[in-house]
């Protein structure tokens, strides 16, 4: 189970319990996010590809894979699926497809926006306590519980090494640098021509990334990059869909594991 930016292995929780008792998982912490160490050097996203693969000869060495993804652990798990085409069994992605496309022309001012932000020290994020993330994560997103954001947020946070109090947040502030590496969706679109095993794309009705999916990555677009994908639309979800509603989710994922199996045992 790969999470997305910005969260962590725990939140995947919410959907673990929602999952038959029977499958055995794991929810890893990305680098530099939850209980991971940071990296001074900052971060690459091809060294994702290489911690998931580490991560697959630990648990899996000798069988496929199956993955449950979301967002940017979604895109991570996308392109390894075709760097390595037999190395995972079946690909569940809750929105993670692409990102939006660059320009060569944006290339001096991004390397320029990089320097600066690398030059300056590094800001913390902080909140007085649990409880006012709890409120601010309820704010930002309606659909979320009051228990569920409050377990969010104690997740998300650490008790500060210094004696300024409060909490601080978990992942490392690097994240927030901008990459200076543009992203090109035309090496993205190269893996997945090879991916070769079956995937579900689960998208939320209300997802802030609604709009964006349908204008760049359309049912259509997506049947035409993935050979094998069935594409599912949950009504009243956003992207944060696992925390929202886990059940919703999971009988998704559920039935989708009941179509390949029957494809695999006819």
């Amino acid at each position: 189970m790969l999470h997305g930016f910005q969260d962590c292995g725990d939140t995947w929780q919410f959907l673990v319990d929602c999952l038959p008792e029977t499958w055995s998982l794991v929810a890893p912490d990305w680098r530099g996010f939850g209980g991971s160490a940071w990296a001074p050097a900052g971060y690459w996203f091809p060294d994702y590809l290489a911690d998931l693969e580490a991560l697959l000869e630990q648990l899996v060495p000798k069988a496929p894979a199956r993955v449950i993804s979301h967002s940017m652990g979604a895109n991570v798990a996308g392109l390894y699926a075709g760097i390595r085409p037999k190395r995972l069994e079946w690909l569940v992605n809750l929105e993670g497809i692409g990102l939006r496309k660059t320009s060569p022309e944006s290339a001096p001012d991004r390397y320029a926006e990089w320097l600066d932000e690398i030059r300056e020290p590094l800001v913390e994020g902080r909140y007085a306590s649990v409880r006012q993330l709890t409120d601010v994560l309820m704010k930002r997103n309606p659909r979320l519980t009051a228990d569920r954001a409050e377990f969010i947020a104690q997740t998300w946070t650490r008790d500060p090494e210094d004696t300024e109090g409060g909490v601080r947040l978990a992942f490392d502030p690097r994240h927030r640098f901008v990459n200076p590496v543009l992203y090109r969706r035309e090496e993205a679109e190269a893996c997945w021509a090879r991916v070769q095993i079956p995937m579900l794309l689960v998208a939320g009705a209300s997802s802030g990334h609604q709009e964006r999916r349908l204008a760049e990555f359309s049912d259509e677009y997506v049947k035409r990059m993935f050979h094998d994908v069935k594409i599912v639309t949950l009504p009243g979800l956003g992207h944060m869909m696992h925390h929202e509603d886990p059940a919703a989710v999971a009988a998704a994922i559920v039935e989708f594991t009941r179509v390949e199996f029957t494809r695999a045992h006819p």
